[in-house]
């Protein structure tokens, strides 16, 4: 039974893009996008990129904020941190909690994953909750056992009415960046399973209208196929994100047809 869940899709610009270069493409992408709506478009600047990105959208409903990374911690002495409050002051919407870099490279823990999202949520921050598996944990059968580890680690716990505010993406590591991507029927698997876990967690009617992105080097040629799965619902862009075009693309392939 396939429930109707609207379409979700993120462009993660990591460490590019300067506030000085988010004007243009904030310009083209906004008439690549403009009569495509039943889409909610998130644009996942770097900080510096965040203020004049605010200021371009001004109030525009149709396309949010989102950031890249947060403190667990609302304020104090911690150099180099930016904090939920100071990240709604500038209307940014949604933040990434867990990304794998974020995992991989600065040895981010299931429990710090845990500290941020429940401060995202206490933040009226949507977190984007990225989880998934390497290429030798795929390979050694044990993409379940490591998706299930980092869902119980980051949500058990939380009450059904804060796992409703969290949004999963489900990135296999081994596809980020590198140009592989999942197979459709791959990432369906991996998508399935986390709706099934939501279910064990906060009950099937939630997890029945919980939104799962996949995220793993998508891109305009192959972003429809993967959201015509059942259980897929948007995308997290990385690189393809960066082209304004080519990332409206992606955009439109989320976009019911008439």
């Amino acid at each position: 039974m396939s429930f109707p869940r609207k379409k979700l899709v993120a462009g993660n610009f990591k460490m590019n893009m300067t506030s000085s270069e988010v004007a243009p493409y904030l310009e083209v992408f906004r008439q690549e996008t403009e009569k495509l709506n039943d889409v909610d478009i998130v644009l996942i600047p770097p900080f510096t990129a965040i203020a004049k990105a605010s200021e371009i959208l001004g109030g525009a409903q149709k396309i949010r904020l989102g950031a890249q990374n947060m403190s667990p911690e609302a304020k104090g002495a911690y150099t180099g941190e930016i904090s939920a409050p100071m990240l709604r002051d500038l209307f940014v919407r949604y933040v990434l909690v867990g990304h794998s870099e974020r995992r991989r490279l600065f040895g981010e823990t299931d429990e710090l994953v845990r500290r941020k999202l429940v401060t995202a949520l206490a933040s009226e921050l949507r977190p984007i909750l990225c989880v998934g598996e390497t290429l030798e944990e795929r390979q050694a059968g044990q993409e379940k056992a490591i998706l299930e580890g980092q869902l119980r680690g980051a949500l058990e716990g939380l009450t059904p009415d804060q796992i409703s505010e969290v949004i999963v993406a489900y990135e296999p590591v081994w596809a980020i960046g590198t140009g592989l991507t999942a197979t459709p029927e791959q990432a369906q698997e991996a998508h399935l399973f986390i709706r099934d876990y939501l279910g064990k967690l906060a009950g099937t009617s939630l997890a029945n209208k919980a939104r799962i992105l996949y995220g793993g080097s998508v891109t305009p040629a192959n972003a429809k196929e993967l959201m015509s799965q059942p259980d897929i619902d948007g995308a997290l862009v990385g690189g393809a994100s960066l082209d304004p075009r080519g990332f409206a693309e992606i955009v439109a392939a989320a976009t019911p047809e008439e």
